[in-house]
């Protein structure tokens, strides 16, 4: 699944464009990398998100093959930490 399409299902993002623009402007990293909208997401990524005013750090458990009403976004993510700025 593409990353920007996992941060609206797993609801790390309201809206897809608004996880699309993030990527492109470089607020979520992998190991300190920058990633695209079209990347690939694993069960094991730590992904860090910058967002206005807070950085948080999830882990990422599970990546469904299609969305369906029955799946609960804190299933698929595991959060590690959050930082305010």
């Amino acid at each position: 699944m593409r990353l920007d399409k996992f941060m609206k299902v797993a609801r790390l993002a309201r809206r897809r464009s608004e996880a699309h623009e993030a990527l492109e402007h470089h607020r979520v990293r992998k190991n300190g990398v920058p990633l695209k909208p079209g990347y690939a997401v694993k069960p094991g990524d730590v992904l860090e998100i910058h967002y206005a005013t807070r950085r948080v750090t999830v882990c990422v458990r599970e990546v469904p093959l299609r969305v369906t009403p029955s799946l609960r976004p804190a299933d698929l993510y595991e959060e590690l930490g959050v930082v305010e700025e």
